[in-house]
């Protein structure tokens, strides 16, 4: 009987065991199904430190470009166009002959106004022969001295009839050489509404063409209120014309963002503002001697400004949120935190930060869409010295 007792003990001690070992397993089972996944590997991102630099920004204006004398070229007398011997967009020189209108009726007026001249002359010749006769005459008292005066009166009208005859040859002249219509100046030949066998005069409201004279070009541009306000502020000089001296070389941006390689200089300025558009106008001077700039382009004029020390960051470092901008700063912990920064000015491809970051402070340079406040990344240093060397300021 004691025999059975101790087997059924000992059957019942093992499988007591069996089943602590079975919750053991599953429990342990359990736990590890249950466990967080490991979490990845921080990101590698490049990093860099900001710094203050001595850097020149530039505001820009939008500016269109003029010869800097746009000529209309007119008809002075009037006629027919019997040849156009330029194309629109030609370079012309100063006395280049541009039009010919049909001379042949001012050629016929100069005829006549010859021959009316040696008429006059000829009646001349007779009222000097008259007087001469008469003068010996009146000495002697044959003749009275009134038969004298009214010939010496002939005389004079001839003189003044060929007085008259000469200035009608000379204007005829002057309308023959009309007919020719020349380049007032060197430039390029603007549109030519006209062509071979147009009617044409002086109360023609169109102009033949319009010759841009482009040797030196005038660039105009406007400032509002605010910016001349600040323009007054910036430079030295007691008055505008001692400011507009002190402004030193601008540059021209083309429309295609291309820099004009050669830079102008502000001479002029508008004497008051239009007030329809709360702006004033001023006017830039380049030298074009390659022809490049033509009346009608477009583009932006840039004015230099020399900042003091600022901070200086890529525009690829930042992001923009609800019309804020913002960076992502690297904490000692290496985990970012996003800053809203204050940008003073922009230089090329750099903002200037004037609130929200310090000299030595650190910043995410790319990848930014991929992170998160509190996100910890793996820095990778970068030189901002080699940015500046690749994209200079």
């Amino acid at each position: 009987m004691k025999t059975v007792q101790l087997k059924t003990a000992k059957r019942l001690s093992a499988l007591l065991l069996l089943a602590a070992g079975t919750a053991a397993i599953y429990s342990c089972g359990s736990s590890t199904a249950n466990a967080p996944a490991g979490a990845p590997p921080a990101q590698a991102l490049p990093v860099i430190t900001v710094s203050d630099h001595e850097v020149t920004s530039h505001r820009e204006f939008t500016a269109s470009i003029q010869g800097s004398r746009d000529i209309e070229i007119r008809p002075q007398v009037d006629g027919y166009l019997d040849r156009i011997s330029v194309d629109e967009g030609a370079y012309v020189r100063k006395g280049q002959v541009l039009f010919h209108i049909d001379a042949r009726p001012y050629a016929e007026q100069l005829n006549t106004a010859k021959a009316s001249l040696q008429s006059a002359k000829a009646a001349l010749e007779s009222a000097s022969i008259n007087v001469e006769k008469l003068t010996p005459l009146v000495a002697n008292k044959v003749v009275s001295d009134v038969q004298l005066k009214t010939a010496k009166a002939a005389y004079d009208a001839a003189k003044a009839n060929v007085a008259q005859a000469q200035a009608a040859v000379d204007a005829a002249k002057i309308n023959v050489g009309y007919t020719s219509v020349t380049a007032p100046a060197d430039g390029y030949i603007g549109i030519i509404p006209f062509k071979t066998g147009s009617l044409v005069g002086k109360n023609t409201v169109q102009a033949l063409t319009v010759l841009s004279e482009t040797k030196d070009i005038h660039v105009y541009f406007s400032m509002s209120e605010l910016d001349f306000l600040d323009f007054k502020q910036e430079f030295e000089g007691n008055t505008i014309e001692q400011k507009i001296k002190n402004i030193p070389a601008v540059e021209l941006v083309l429309a295609d963002n291309s820099i004009y390689p050669q830079k102008g200089k502000v001479q002029v300025v508008e004497g008051q503002f239009d007030k329809t558009m709360g702006a004033i106008n001023f006017r830039a001077t380049f030298p074009n001697g390659n022809g490049l700039l033509r009346s009608g382009n477009t583009g932006r004029i840039r004015i230099p400004r020399q900042l003091a020390k600022s901070v200086l960051i890529p525009q690829e470092a930042t992001f923009e949120l609800q019309d804020k901008v913002f960076v992502y700063t690297v904490l000692d912990s290496n985990k970012v935190e996003g800053r809203p920064v204050t940008v003073a000015d922009r230089s090329g491809r750099y903002y200037l930060i004037s609130k929200g970051l310090k000299p030595g402070e650190k910043i995410v340079y790319a990848g930014l869409d991929r992170l998160r406040d509190g996100m910890a990344i793996a820095p990778q240093k970068m030189s901002m010295d080699s940015l500046l060397h690749a994209n200079p300021i």
